[in-house]
């Protein structure tokens, strides 16, 4: 059984930094993609960065240069470091996994698996 737990949410003013850790287990992939979104209420779902099991990488545009996605594969834990935060980073932040098939490092990919999320606030 796949689990996904999200944890590292929480509240910081503009311009802070929070570290989300999402822990996987029961994944049955060897190539794999894992990826964060984010969904405000009222908004459309947003995909926010992704990253295979070669270690290649996607963001969007709003997240690049202040957000890094990392694995630690010893530890089955996805990493988004967000530094320089804003208050329209507000949202609930989901982790999510699949099998790794070609185009799952878009960001509009759907993911088989997702977790609960953890809600990040920001305030101006």
């Amino acid at each position: 059984q796949v689990q996904l737990v999200e944890s590292g949410g929480g509240s910081v003013q503009s311009g802070g930094s929070l570290r989300l850790s999402c822990a996987a287990s029961g994944l049955p992939y060897s190539r794999y993609c894992l990826g964060w979104f984010r969904r405000a209420p009222g908004k459309e779902r947003e995909g926010v960065a992704a990253i295979d099991s070669d270690g290649a990488r996607s963001y969007v545009d709003s997240a690049k240069g202040r957000f890094t996605i990392s694995q630690d594969n010893a530890k089955n834990t996805l990493y988004l470091q967000m530094n320089s935060l804003k208050p329209e980073d507000t949202s609930m932040y989901y982790c999510a996994a699949d099998q790794g098939f070609p185009g799952c490092l878009a960001l509009s990919y759907e993911y088989e698996y997702l977790g609960q999320g953890t809600q990040v606030t920001v305030s101006s």
